[in-house]
């Protein structure tokens, strides 16, 4: 699981059945993971732009989703609360 802040979205009218209804955000890794850039994740928890959230990533953000047959790679989870000592 990963923290990033999310700053942007992705608008997609065309997509696989199983993706329909989900709404897609830009996350940027805070920079103490050294992530290799930013991530469209699957906003499934309400997140928007500015905020701090977590990040599941691989099987987990299926299985997160409730969509394990979904072709997700990253999912929002969860939002921070606190974000001290996070940079």
């Amino acid at each position: 699981m990963i923290i990033g802040k999310v700053v942007g979205y992705v608008v997609s009218t065309r997509k696989c059945d199983n993706l329909v209804g989900n709404k897609f955000l830009i996350v940027e890794p805070i920079a103490s993971y050294k992530s290799e850039g930013r991530i469209v994740a699957v906003d499934k928890v309400g997140a928007g732009i500015g905020e701090m959230v977590l990040v599941a990533q691989g099987s987990s953000a299926r299985v997160g989703c409730g969509s394990p047959t979904a072709p997700i790679d990253a999912a929002i989870v969860g939002i921070v609360d606190n974000e001290e000592g996070l940079e």
